[in-house]
Formats: structure tokens, sequence, C-alpha cells
């Protein structure tokens, strides 16, 4: 997103005013926004606040006697890397659909050459109306894309669909309109979070990992054009509805996901904090103080990342290590034991590196005994940057076999 042109089309529904957030968002990203407002949009939330949040005008009269009024539209539709209606209206739609221009944002749409993604927002009835249906798929045939809108409770009163698509939603959506796709033919496996092995019915062993550097992984070769098989251990994230999940929670469950999954994959990134040990035994009920063994018995677990480097074929594999201590001396040690082409290492135990946090600090080591230090990102950042690597080691394969 970082200096990417998006234009903000604001239309008047009550959703409007989430369209405020959403432009934060942008902002935060690194994108440069223009924001175009029509007038019943200006009923719900006023230009000051975007114009606040976006550091530029906002526009919203055709004819507003500037020097540029006139081709205005012609200039931001050409400069334009990406177009968002929030909230579409029934009205909006309806002109978009048939070609109408009699405002400044219908009037610039005409002359857009760049991917416009539509997020509808309306009543119930509204938009289950035929003719609102029609103008929908109107769109659609013309290029553009449509954001579902989410099922609930509406301003009006009612339930049903027709409520605006969460706005990190529409982000992510966005983000995939604009991402190369360069991973578009590759089938990638990806797993995330922790397991947990039960000792009794309301304790367990785990691990304090999130899964949001698997789930950051999951989108971001999505975006690219993978087809994308997530295998999940317990969070509280949510990823695209394009990628398929696998919702597991112990260790065994997620190494027999993985391995149903193995073979058709071209790249496997094994992201997930797996539980190395389990309870030796499963208590039915719940274990009292009184009257047990203060010592637990434990078993190893299936060890994954091993068992895929073994049966790895023409397979890229890449493991990751969360270390203590040795970070280099341990992760060149995993990589060479488990067959793998790259593997993530970072420290764990640091606020803004590791487990929980948004951002990490890591090495990539490779199989040719190369290695290299990142500075310290966001996880969605680094995703892309792991898939960036992942490309360069087909490439490499590519040119040793001619």
């Amino acid at each position: 997103m970082k200096d990417k042109q998006i234009v903000l089309g604001i239309c008047g529904g009550i959703a409007a005013y989430k369209a405020a957030e959403f432009l934060r968002l942008l902002v935060k990203s690194g994108a440069n926004v223009r924001v175009i407002m029509t007038e019943a949009s200006q009923r719900f939330v006023g230009r000051v606040t975007f114009g606040a949040l976006s550091g530029s005008a906002v526009w919203t009269h055709m004819f507003d006697g500037s020097h540029d009024g006139f081709f205005r539209h012609i200039e931001w539709a050409s400069n334009a890397d990406a177009v968002v209606i929030i909230p579409a209206t029934a009205n909006v739609i309806g002109k978009m659909a048939h070609g109408i221009a009699d405002d400044c944002l219908t009037t610039f749409i005409l002359a857009v050459k760049a991917p416009i993604l539509v997020c509808p927002s309306m009543n119930v009835y509204m938009y289950e109306n035929s003719i609102v249906q029609d103008n929908i798929d109107r769109l659609r045939l013309a290029g553009m894309h449509i954001m579902s809108p989410s099922s609930g409770s509406l301003a009006c009163g009612q339930e049903g669909i027709g409520r605006l698509a969460d706005i990190e939603t529409i982000l992510e959506q966005l983000r995939g309109l604009l991402a190369p796709k360069d991973l578009k033919g590759e089938r990638i496996l990806v797993t995330a979070g922790p397991t947990r092995e039960a000792i009794d019915p309301v304790r367990f062993i785990s691990n304090p990992s999130s899964g949001k550097m698997g789930y950051a992984l999951a989108h971001a070769a999505r975006r690219r054009g993978a087809e994308v098989v997530l295998v999940s251990g317990p969070t509280t994230l949510s990823v695209s509805e394009s990628v398929t999940v696998i919702k597991v929670t112990t260790a065994q469950e997620m190494f027999d996901a993985v391995m149903s999954q193995a073979e058709t994959s071209s790249v496997i990134i094994k992201a997930a904090a797996v539980c190395d040990w389990r309870p030796a035994q499963y208590f039915e009920h719940k274990v009292k103080k009184e009257g047990r063994s203060q010592q637990l018995d434990l078993e190893k677990t299936e060890d994954i990342l091993k068992k895929l480097g073994e049966a790895k074929t023409d397979q890229i594999l890449v493991g990751f290590a969360a270390e203590t201590e040795n970070l280099s001396e341990n992760a060149g040690a995993k990589l060479e034991e488990k067959n793998l082409d790259m593997i993530v290492a970072n420290l764990v135990g640091h606020v803004d590196s590791g487990f929980g946090a948004d951002t990490n600090r890591v090495m990539f080591a490779y199989k040719d005994g190369k290695s290299e230090s990142l500075s310290l990102m966001d996880k969605n950042s680094l995703a892309d940057i792991i898939l960036d690597r992942v490309l360069q080691i087909k490439k490499g394969r590519r040119v040793g076999m001619e």
C-alpha cells in the first residue's frame, strides 16, 4: 500500500462514518488518499473530518470555482492506482451501472481505468431488490469488484444482509487488487497458531503463539495469486473466504491435516508453534489437587517438520525456529536436520518480536549456507519478504535445471 494513490468515494449512507476509520487505515498503511464526497454523504459526516485524516482538500462539487475543477476528474482518474466506494448506496450503484454522471464522484468513475472496489451498504430489502441486484451484476460485468455486505443488525432496526463489510476485510481486498500475481499457479500450504494438548477437561499444555505470522503469510500468498490452504491451531484471527482453512487443536490433528495436503502443495510454510510434548495420560475428569502426584508424565508428539522433510519431493519447505539463545547455530542445525530449503528464526521473549507481537525481527538461513538478518518490521511486511525469498529459491532451481 505504501505510496499507492487511492481515491476514496463516500456516498450518503449511515455507514459513511466507517469510511473515516477506513481512511485512517489507508493512511497508516502508507497510501496517499484523495477523497470525493457526494452531497448526501455530507449530511452524515463532515468534509473537515476527511480532509484532516487525508491531509488534503476533499472534493465535493463538480464546479467549485477552483482552476482545475473542469478537468480534475480526468487528472484524479489518470493518477489513481485504485478506487474504493464506501459505502456504496443503491442510488450511486444505479448511476454507475447506467453511466450517469451528474456529480463529481460519478463523473470521475467514468474516467477511471484502475481497479474499482464497490462496497455496498443499505437496508436488507433495498439490497435484495432485483433492480439493485441487476445493477450490481452490471458493475461486475463492467469489471468492477464488489465487496459483499455482511449480515446482522441494521441501522433501521431490521436484521439481514446489508451491513458494510468489515473495514479490515475491505482493506485486505484492496491489497489483493494492488498486489502482483506472481504466485499464480502455486498451491501453498501454511500452518499457524499453537496446538493444545489436554491434561483433563479443563487444563492443557500449550504456548503463547497468536498465529499472526501464519495468518499474515496466508493473506499475502492469496493476494499474490496462490491457492492457499491454512492449517490453524486455536486462534482468534480470521482469514479471507478465498483461503481454505482447516482448524485443528492438537499436534496429532495438525500432523494428519498437514500430511493430507503436503503432496499436492508446491510450497509448504510451517509457521505453527506445535507442542513437542503431550501428557502420556488424559484424565476423563478434572484432576483434584489432593490425592494426585505432582509429577506429569509426558510423551513426544509427531515431528511434523521432520516428516515433511523426509517425504518432500520437489516442494519448497520453509520452517520457523523460535529460540532463546544461540540463534544462528540452532537455526542452522534445524535447517539441516529437517531438510529445509529455508528457515525463519527469531529470538523470543522480546516485547516487539516473537509470540503475540505485531512485529518481528528475524534471520533467514538457506540450504546453500547463506543467511541474512532483517530489521524489525510488521509481520505483514515480513510475510511478503518470505514469499519473495520463496520465489527466488524457485527461480534458482529453474536456473540450475537449465
